[in-house]
């Protein structure tokens, strides 16, 4: 072992670069054959390289938003010594925000965006289907924020408001928790306000059937009916394909059931086509009951997952659709 490492490190004779580290490597170590070792370490690195990445591309959503959090800090600090807009110091950082994450889904979903007519002048409640993560949401916002100069206020979990440096973005941004009353004051301001009922549940629990896990939940209806406004339904093709959770596995229902966290793991980031689907608004009727709105919106999603989803949805497929030449019509 000694001499062929002084041979390595003589080059007296002819040997590739990856001998000589090994030479090196028993030389330091002491443990003699660790080619084998290494060549070992290689095949299990190269066995579980697929695992290891449906589990890290996750991260970088939260790259993501912990690069918008720290953008708005600049911001804020930058704003304390020059106010450039004095009716709303965060205009231009909801700017830059909206061209990273819009370039974000350009370049990883293709993302697309279809029936944005569809959206009022005026305030409206977008009630989507919540895929495992709202990724196609925020995609939603930014383009939303783009095309047309307009913010659209979502309600959130309330876990998300305990994330650890999530306040500033949660201002900025207007993410509501609820209670029912801000979210009819919200909307009689004239604003947009975005809601998927079915919740952190829907998000973990359905699957790659699509199935909207809504239970018989109508508050969503009653703020629409309080505050007077249409409801616009909103679905995005692949969402599940997307990311995917763990929630077929009993234990985890068991474990949220029991604390309310998403606790689940999820894995996935694949660059799959995502397109936004925004269906017919369903305008306010004064005579029409609480539990009669909650099931025309449900009926209405589910009407745009049976028209542009392929169920069961297969990762594949959707990773195929970003080759596909021609735009899916509405």
């Amino acid at each position: 072992m000694t001499a062929g490492n002084e041979s390595c490190t003589a080059g007296l004779t002819s040997m590739s670069y990856l001998t000589c580290l090994t030479y090196i490597l028993e030389e330091w170590t002491g443990v003699e054959d660790i080619g084998d070792y290494l060549s070992y370490a290689f095949y299990i690195l190269w066995l579980f390289f697929p695992l290891v990445v449906v589990f890290v591309l996750p991260g970088v959503l939260i790259v993501l938003f912990y690069v918008s959090i720290l953008w708005l800090h600049i911001y804020k600090r930058k704003n304390e010594i020059k106010e450039a807009y004095s009716h709303d110091p965060w205009i231009g950082a909801r700017e830059v925000l909206a061209t990273l994450w819009d370039g974000h889904g350009r370049l990883w979903h293709g993302y697309e965006l279809h029936g944005i007519e569809n959206i009022p002048e005026g305030p409206g409640l977008v009630v989507f289907y919540h895929g495992a993560t709202p990724v196609d949401y925020i995609y939603f916002s930014a383009r939303l924020h783009i095309m047309k100069k307009r913010r659209c206020r979502v309600v959130a979990d309330h876990f998300v408001f305990r994330l650890p440096g999530f306040r500033i973005l949660i201002e900025v941004l207007g993410v509501l928790h609820g209670p029912k009353e801000a979210c009819v004051r919200t909307l009689q301001n004239g604003h947009l306000l975005a809601i998927a009922p079915g919740g952190v549940r829907e998000a973990l629990f359905s699957d790659e059937m699509y199935t909207i896990l809504w239970s018989d939940r109508k508050g969503f209806a009653q703020v629409a009916i309080d505050a007077k406004v249409p409801i616009i339904p909103m679905f995005t093709q692949n969402v599940r394909e997307g990311f995917r959770t763990l929630g077929g596995i009993k234990i985890f229902r068991s474990i949220y059931e029991r604390i309310r966290l998403p606790v689940v793991p999820l894995y996935g980031g694949f660059p799959v086509k995502l397109r936004t689907f925004i269906g017919e608004p369903i305008p306010y009727e004064p005579n029409m009951t609480a539990e009669e709105l909650a099931a025309k919106t449900k009926a209405a999603v589910q009407a745009l997952i049976e028209k542009h989803q392929k169920i069961p949805g297969n990762i594949f497929r959707a990773l195929m659709e970003r080759f596909q030449t021609q735009k899916k019509e509405d």
